[in-house]
């Protein structure tokens, strides 16, 4: 046996993912704790309330931090990959206190499937009916920064509304990833920038979830050019804004995203 496979062996060992789990989570509460966060809008936890649960929108890449905005109590979900990589992330979550939900995705959810499957569909809707909110990635794997279907077909079938969020510090790492992820670092400025909500009528049309789909779309992007302009940074993810349909930009989100 070749030792790339034995090291890729070991990895998959549980002793070896709740350890990663744990050194990750204590990072993450590290960056936390070391960071001053500003929301905007100010306590949107608590006005929101009335609310929940809800669905939770987030761009690939940006879900390190995502699970700062809410207190340590808060019922939430969060739905994660079937790749093995996400055994960590499930691992993480767990000692966050947030239930992992085991989806899958692709290119094509961006136009047919939908994002997470038809089960990890039915396990949102199920939990989101216990009363957790539910965070998912609104885009689908290699497909970075354009949101599919399947956000707006879960708001459609449980009739929840759709919240953008973006979590973002001063101090982080970017990588170079398909999905531009980054990462917060210890002892900077952060911004927790809450969208308003998409809403998607239980007997909503496919012209009616297109319309949904792409208010989720640019209030996710509004959200984190707000997010980084409160950090004074640019968002390194951000769409090149030759490539964006003006059509499809509501330009009252684009103007109170402007710094």
């Amino acid at each position: 046996m070749k030792t790339p496979t034995l090291l890729k062996t070991a990895g998959r060992a549980r002793p070896v993912i709740e350890t990663a789990g744990a050194l990750a989570s204590a990072y993450l509460r590290l960056v936390r704790r070391t960071n001053s966060f500003v929301q905007e809008p100010p306590g949107f936890v608590d006005a929101i309330a009335p609310e929940l649960p809800a669905i939770v929108a987030m761009w690939h890449g940006q879900h390190f931090m995502v699970h700062y905005a809410w207190p340590p109590r808060a019922r939430v979900a969060a739905l994660i990959s079937r790749h093995e990589d996400g055994e960590i992330n499930a691992a993480i979550l767990r000692r966050m206190r947030v239930e992992p939900i085991r989806g899958s995705g692709g290119k094509g959810a961006v136009k047919t499937r939908l994002h997470g499957g038809a089960a990890a569909l039915r396990a949102m809707a199920r939990s989101l009916g216990q009363g957790r909110t539910v965070v998912m990635t609104a885009d689908v794997p290699k497909v970075s920064r354009r949101a599919g279907l399947g956000i707006v077909t879960l708001a459609r079938l449980t009739g929840r509304p759709i919240y953008p969020i973006a979590v973002v510090t001063s101090r982080r790492f970017d990588f170079r990833s398909w999905d531009r992820a980054s990462m917060g670092k210890p002892f900077g400025r952060g911004a927790m920038v809450l969208g308003d909500a998409v809403r998607v009528a239980r007997d909503a049309d496919d012209a009616a979830l297109e319309v949904a789909r792409c208010a989720v779309e640019t209030g996710l992007d509004a959200v984190h050019a707000r997010a980084y302009a409160l950090v004074g940074a640019r968002d390194p993810g951000a769409r090149d804004p030759d490539a964006i349909d003006p059509e499809a930009i509501d330009p009252e989100v684009w103007d109170r995203a402007s710094p």
